[in-house]
């Protein structure tokens, strides 16, 4: 594994595009903002999957958005890469509207989707180099980045074997390949370990990490994995229902439970509550003692509707397909 980065392409390409960082304007490539949101809306029919959803991602940070299924975090995504339509000033990526300048927002990004998109009928180099054709990669650069990214994900020794003959977490890196090949200045991932065991889970984000650290690249990734977005997530959001409940960094979002959960034992004592109240309040009192996780931060903001929200039909058969296929 090396820390090196996929660079980016020289200005002045040939085709016309250049590489991510040649398409942003002076004023737009000094933004703070990486990704923003503004009342963002978007419906399925009579179906709302987000509303007025207000997001900010800093440059340079890696920002977990957090749900369960149907929370609405797949279709904020598609809304951000332009594959949704949105209106204008609602979605800018580094100052470029998403509705306005789709190109110079897609040239920006590197997108790793919860459905499969490596083929397996193709060798890992193969699909690489597909998706540096995709994203304009100059010719006389393509060979090369193609071969830096797959050293950068540990996959140089393997990139000229069929993919259908890698490991789950080997699909993975491959499709982090994919997305890093255009040396993007935001690299989006949606569930990017669905499926995946403990050991490929911890490889994936380890990769992840590096190219961050190598890149300074910003990070938006989607997941349900409490645990992971403690350990990796500078920020997280945690939605339900098509919005932002909760913000801040994960130590500082269970420390807010925590001090609430003191305040709600003091006032309980204060009440001189008596029988089955005081065992609630002393129940109370034992939890506020007691470290929360972010999923205990998660179970306070979204109440018992966790329970009982699972995303629709298609999400359940999406989900369970993608992670047979990593099997």
């Amino acid at each position: 594994m090396t820390d090196g980065a996929v660079p980016a392409g020289d200005d002045g390409d040939a085709t016309g595009t250049g590489d991510a960082g040649s398409t942003s304007d002076s004023s737009s490539g000094d933004s703070a903002e990486a990704v923003s949101c503004r009342a963002l809306d978007y419906s399925f029919g009579d179906t709302k999957a987000v509303d007025g959803l207000d997001l900010s991602v800093r440059t340079g940070e890696i920002f977990g958005l957090l749900g369960p299924n149907g929370a609405g975090k797949t279709t904020a995504i598609r809304c951000i890469t332009t594959l949704l339509p949105v209106p204008p000033d609602i979605v800018k990526v580094f100052g470029h509207d998403a509705a306005k300048e789709k190109m110079a927002v897609r040239r920006l990004l590197g997108y790793v989707p919860q459905q499969l998109s490596a083929d397996a009928a193709m060798t890992g180099r193969e699909n690489v180099t597909l998706f540096a054709r995709v994203f304009d990669v100059p010719r006389r650069e393509r060979a090369a980045r193609v071969a830096q990214a797959l050293d950068v994900v540990d996959l140089s020794d393997a990139a000229d074997r069929m993919a259908q003959t890698y490991s789950g977490g080997m699909i993975r890196r491959l499709e982090l390949a994919q997305a890093l090949v255009s040396a993007p200045r935001l690299l989006m991932l949606d569930e990017p370990t669905i499926g995946l065991d403990p050991i490929a889970r911890s490889s994936v984000w380890e990769h992840i990490n590096a190219v961050r650290r190598a890149t300074g690249m910003t990070v938006l990734v989607t997941t349900h994995y409490m645990d992971e977005a403690e350990q990796y997530c500078d920020r997280v959001g945690l939605m339900h229902r098509g919005r932002i409940h909760a913000l801040g960094t994960p130590g500082e979002l269970r420390e807010e439970l925590r001090e609430r959960r003191r305040a709600e034992a003091d006032e309980a004592r204060k009440s001189g509550t008596t029988g089955e109240s005081a065992e609630t309040a002393e129940s109370g009192e034992a939890r506020s003692d007691t470290v929360p996780t972010l999923e205990d931060v998660f179970r306070d903001v979204v109440g018992q509707g966790l329970e009982e929200e699972g995303g629709t039909y298609r999400d359940v058969r999406s989900t369970r397909r993608t992670a047979s296929r990593l099997g």
